[in-house]
């Protein structure tokens, strides 16, 4: 990380090397260890996506890169399933929060429902801490969030797949498909009841013309 240069607009604090050792001294104590791993690695794919494009330098693919380094140190240093699992989605979920603003309400309740979404948070928190030291997104995510009831984001699922059988719907790669699309609408308050999210399936989901005469 020594010596990559990052965009000042975003990092005025220097490289990637400096970032991740401010990041690092700003974590909290005691602190989870997948926190304090994910907080190390956030960044590990930089290095090999760095490129200075016509308008800033850049690390496209930084993320996707990250996590597969990620993977083999955590693999090599025998860590945990679930400590790598989390570690990992630490890594892969920490440029998300720029899209928080504008994530749909499906998109953002599937988003903050992750498994200990706090430590996600608190790297976000750190990590723009610990560069341009801008909090917006970060608070309007803990506000966000504290505005949608619990239940809500998540729910029990209104159709299943047995629901889906019972209508004549074949078994197959489909139905995560078409549960899928009802979990949103029902995430997003378009279908309220088990009848309202069957009626959303027929009219996005056509039966086989066979399956429709029978039904």
């Amino acid at each position: 990380m020594k010596g990559v240069q990052q965009p000042p607009q975003f990092h005025p604090e220097g490289d990637v090397f400096v970032h991740t050792l401010l990041l690092l001294k700003k974590l909290p104590h005691p602190c989870p260890p997948a926190l304090a791993w994910g907080a190390l690695l956030h960044d590990v794919g930089k290095p090999a996506t760095f490129r200075v494009a016509p308008d800033r330098i850049r690390f496209d693919g930084h993320v996707a890169v990250g996590v597969k380094i990620a993977e083999e140190i955590c693999r090599r240093l025998r860590f945990s399933n679930d400590d790598t699992e989390q570690i990992l989605a630490l890594i892969d979920n920490h440029m998300r929060f720029a899209d928080a603003p504008r994530m749909k309400e499906s998109t953002f309740k599937r988003f903050v429902r992750q498994p200990r979404f706090e430590e996600h948070l608190e790297l976000h928190r750190l990590d723009c801490e610990a560069s341009h030291g801008d909090l917006t997104t970060y608070k309007f995510t803990r506000e966000r969030i504290a505005s949608i009831p619990p239940e809500s984001i998540r729910p029990v699922p209104l159709v299943t797949g047995d629901d889906l059988i019972a209508a004549g719907y074949e078994p197959g790669p489909r139905f995560k498909e078409i549960l899928s699309e009802v979990e949103d609408a029902q995430l997003e308050g378009r279908v309220q009841s088990k009848q309202t999210g069957m009626e959303y399936i027929r009219n996005k989901f056509a039966l086989p013309a066979d399956k429709t005469f029978q039904n």
